[in-house]
């Protein structure tokens, strides 16, 4: 087994999960201006993207450019990852690729811990996603504890690069937002992703 395999239902049994539906889980969100350069590209690559209709289009041409953006914004101080190997324990299923995976450590040639958040690219099927980032979720959260960084809020991201939908595990209390976002709120969904990497830093200082 691996994140891939399992839906909602089955994180949720498997690792003992509270399954809670939180309306406006980040709600109120102030929205980033997105650069010049992130709107230009958007502006040429969202109707390609959504023309190819295809998951890797989608991941290179709209969510990638979001995520780099993130990562701008932030000055460089977090790393990210794309498609990379996350074995954490595989006897519970928690291996495999996860598209993307944010750290706090500014490392970028390996995961280094704290992991703070995961990004799930899906064609067109969001629910489909969700356990399979629930799961990614656990991982993160058990590798952060591993490496004793006393953080165990995490969050993740499921999207079709057009739509985003927000998680946040903390603790068992797993929250999926009811609220779905939209490219053309690419300001919001900025403010978010600077958010999810940004808050644990501060509870725990």
């Amino acid at each position: 087994m691996a994140y891939s395999d399992f839906t909602l239902q089955e994180a949720v049994r498997r690792f003992q999960l509270h399954l809670h539906e939180a309306h406006d889980l980040f709600a109120p969100v102030v929205e980033l201006e997105p650069s010049p350069l992130l709107r230009a590209t958007l502006a040429e690559q969202i109707p390609l993207a959504l023309a190819i209709q295809t998951e890797k289009a989608r991941s290179e041409l709209i969510i990638v450019p979001i995520l780099v953006e993130m990562r701008r914004h932030l000055e460089r101080s977090i790393s990210l990852f794309s498609g990379i190997e996350f074995n954490v324990d595989p006897a519970q299923g928690l291996n495999g690729i996860c598209d993307y995976i944010i750290s706090q450590s500014h490392e970028q040639f390996y995961i280094q811990a704290p992991v703070m958040a995961v990004v799930e690219a899906k064609n067109e099927n969001i629910k489909a996603g969700l356990g399979q980032c629930a799961a990614a979720l656990v991982a993160a959260q058990r590798f952060n504890e591993r490496e004793n960084t006393g953080i165990t809020r995490v969050y993740g991201v499921v999207t079709t690069g057009n739509i985003w939908r927000f998680l946040k595990l903390d603790g068992t209390l797993l929250y999926v937002d009811q609220v779905e976002y939209y490219v053309d709120r690419v300001g919001a969904i900025l403010a978010i992703l600077n958010r999810m990497a940004c808050e644990p830093i501060a509870d725990n200082q």
